[in-house]
């Protein structure tokens, strides 16, 4: 074969693998579910009446679409086939969740590809919302509430909505949630349809701010902490910079989350020059923000 052909057919070659690794690459890249998301409510006047309130679990969230669990992120959970076996076949938007503060511990079992079936045991699917359900948030608590009870699963609870008459009532169940340990409120308006991306219709109470930021360096530690983690370097999304050096426990300060790995922290407003006021570390997020 000449050499001019043999080069063509060496590059035609060279597309085909090309384009099949792009094809590929494609393929295995999640595709996140289109979910309803929620704004801080913050001390913005609202009517309270008008929405529905539940707490705001400390959980994993997932979306059921009538056949298999999956994360925000678009990746499949690993879950056994006796935890969802009967589920309706209606999408269902929830939270994996065990108890508060133990989200830890949820997040271990539902990032797992080799599920134990006994360590499910103590996990709840705890529905929120029916994202193919075409009505008012009112007529998808009811439907819900039909639902749940018709499907009578161990593993499947709907969370609890109830109304509020006032906003001093509102900071009320707060405090009493907070109090028990819990994260905050959600607040969801009662004439709202459901919608993908972040909606004034759906909104979070919280006593703290909180928000997402990357790792970029470990800090080393000094005095009792030598030899383990000082502070996390991160980066908001927007490019600041800051450090995170409280919240930790030990086992953590000896095992810090991984270098490019997204984590939770908590802040008290911000400073003068817009960075958060005493951030401390909550928690690692399983996946990047949206």
């Amino acid at each position: 074969m000449p050499l001019r052909y043999a080069r063509r057919s060496l590059s035609l070659a060279l597309i085909l693998l090309l384009c099949a690794v792009s094809t590929a690459l494609q393929a295995a890249t999640p595709s996140p579910p289109a979910l309803m998301l929620a704004r801080d409510l913050g001390t913005t006047p609202i009517d309270v009446p008008a929405y529905f309130v539940s707490e705001k679990l400390d959980g994993v969230r997932a979306r059921w679409d009538g056949r298999a669990l999956w994360t925000r992120g678009g990746h499949r959970i690993a879950a056994p086939p006796g935890f969802v076996q009967g589920w309706p076949a209606t999408p269902l938007d929830g939270e994996l969740w065990i108890a508060r503060n133990r989200f830890d511990v949820v997040s271990g079992i539902a990032r797992s590809t080799r599920p134990d079936p006994a360590a499910w045991e103590a996990v709840r699917f705890m529905v929120f919302d029916l994202p193919a359900h075409p009505g008012p948030f009112a007529d998808r608590v009811a439907a819900m509430r039909t639902l749940i009870a018709r499907t009578a699963h161990p593993h499947l609870r709907m969370v609890e909505q109830d109304r509020v008459a006032s906003r001093a009532a509102l900071d009320a169940r707060l405090a009493q949630v907070v109090a028990a340990g819990g994260e905050g409120l959600m607040l969801h308006h009662a004439d709202a349809r459901y919608g993908v991306g972040r909606s004034n219709a759906l909104l979070k109470l919280k006593p703290h701010d909180d928000a997402e930021a990357r790792v970029l360096a470990h800090a080393p530690g000094k005095g009792k902490y030598t030899g383990m983690l000082g502070a996390l370097v991160v980066e908001h999304h927007d490019g600041r910079q800051f450090r995170i050096g409280t919240g930790f426990t030990d086992a953590q300060r000896a095992d810090p989350p991984p270098l490019g790995s997204w984590v939770t922290y908590r802040y008290n407003g911000l400073t003068s020059t817009g960075l958060p006021r005493f951030a401390r570390f909550l928690r690692i997020r399983d996946e990047m923000p949206h």
